[in-house]
Formats: C-alpha cells, structure tokens, sequence
C-alpha cells in the first residue's frame, strides 16, 4: 500500500505565542524554527507579519534561514496584510502566505459586519493578492466548526478558483466532537476532491484537539496544524507530538497514513520549546 502522507503544519510561533506567558524573542524563535526544520515539520507558520514590526523581523530572519521547511505567514484578508506577509517570507526557498475570513454566521454579522456575498468578495480578493508574491496560498474559513457547510462549499469554491492551494478549515472555538469534524471533512473533502489540499486546525477547548484532527485526517483532511506541547490561546492547539505518535503507533487503525517527523527529535523539540 503506497502511504499516504500527512503535511505537519506547525504554528507553535504564531498561535503558540497567543498563550499566556510564552511569548518569544526572535532569536528564541529563530531557534525554535531551526529545530522544527529538524523535527521534519513541513510548513511552520513562523508569525503574523502584520501584527509587529518584531513579528515581521521574525518571519523574515526566519524565512533566510530555513532550508527544507515552507515558511509561511498568517495574513487577515486585508492587502495591508498580505503586502506584510509577502515582504517578510520574501526570502524563503519554499514560502507561503495564510490567509483567513470569518464564514460563521455570528462571526460575519457582529465581527466582520458584513453579508456572505462580500466576504466571498473579499475571500477572492484576498487570494489573488496573496497569489502576486507565491503560488502556495493557504485560506481559512475561520470559525468554520460553527459555519454553515454549503456556505463554506460555496467560499471553497471560489478561492480554488482564485488559485488557494490549501483550505484549512477550522475549529476556532474548540466547539466540535471528533465525529462532527470528520463529518464536515468528509463533506468537503468530497466536494473539494483533488482540486486543493483539505487541512484542519483544532483548538482544545474541550479536550478534543487531538481526537478531532486524527477524525479529520481519517476523513480526508490531508494536512493537521498543531503545535509543540500542545500550546496556543485559550485551552491550546492539538499537540503535534500526540498526533504524530498516535498515527505511528497505531498503524493497525491508520494504515496507510505517515508523516515526514523525525520522532527521535521530539523529545528535543519538546525541551527546548
């Protein structure tokens, strides 16, 4: 059976850093990217160039120095973002940009004021702006676990039209139970098909980060974001060495899925992080 492989996205630098007290410098960060590379982590989203002028030194530095792993960028759907994004991954061999708007009906009435027409509008947008600095563009639908699935099919739709490569679809809140999230993955993976790469990021509100993510993967998500230890705001992120393990261990249940880590360099990476 030819293994299929799931892509390590790791955001311990961007949404790591959003939990209480771990907040980093950049030669901190610059460590800490040089052995996730290391770890074999495929795409590490290394900040948000937008948010400080600290975050897109990071990025930057970052992006100079790694050889093997994607750099990316989380970037709202807004130019001023992207333009931040593009500039601070400019140096990477393998770059790419992450852009997000909100799909939730109470995120797009009271956060985003605005209808669904014009946040597909602005999705688009976003998309093709993010295409003119790299052909490797992620796009979230944020608050997705509370979305409405044939909105989000209808936002999916568009942006792989505009060129996004990769979908995340995400558990913002930490609200969904593994089978609810496998049953949306499933829903979109089957729409989506080949056209783009279905990723999933989850949130431990309720303890179930994990379990959802390996629920996603066995419904089609080929792509998990996660952290080291877990960290991130709130309760945290899927942890990405519970993940990894639970993939190699049980081979009996996931047959046929791997990924590119490098377990001997967990432990280090846990340490060091």
């Amino acid at each position: 059976m030819n293994n299929t492989m799931i892509k390590i996205f790791d955001t311990t630098l961007r949404d790591g850093e959003q939990s209480p007290g771990a907040s980093m410098n950049t030669e901190e960060k610059i460590q800490i990217a040089l052995q996730l590379q290391k770890l074999g982590v495929d795409v590490i989203e290394a900040g948000f160039a937008a948010a400080s002028p600290g975050d897109f030194d990071a990025i930057h530095r970052i992006a100079q120095q790694m050889k093997t792993s994607t750099v990316c960028s989380l970037a709202r759907a807004l130019d001023k973002d992207i333009k931040a994004s593009g500039e601070a991954i400019a140096p990477a061999l393998s770059k790419r940009i992450h852009t997000f708007i909100a799909t939730s009906p109470i995120h797009m009435e009271y956060k985003l004021k605005m209808s669904p027409a014009e946040v597909i509008k602005r999705a688009v947008g976003a998309v093709e702006y993010a295409k003119t600095f790299t052909d490797d563009v992620e796009f979230s639908c944020e608050d997705a676990g509370r979305s409405d699935v044939g909105f989000m099919k209808e936002v999916l739709d568009a942006v792989i039209n505009a060129g996004a490569t990769t979908l995340n679809i995400p558990d913002t809140v930490g609200y969904r139970l593994p089978t609810e999230m496998g049953a949306i993955i499933k829903t979109l993976s089957d729409f989506v098909q080949d056209r783009a790469i279905i990723s999933v990021h989850c949130h431990n509100d309720l303890g179930l980060a994990v379990a959802n993510s390996l629920a996603c993967i066995e419904n089609g998500a080929r792509q998990v974001e996660c952290t080291i230890n877990g960290l991130g705001e709130r309760a945290g992120n899927a942890a990405l060495e519970e993940i990894v393990m639970a993939l190699r261990t049980r081979k009996d249940h996931f047959a046929g899925y791997d990924t590119r880590i490098n377990i001997k360099e967990i432990y280090p990476t846990s340490k060091l992080v």
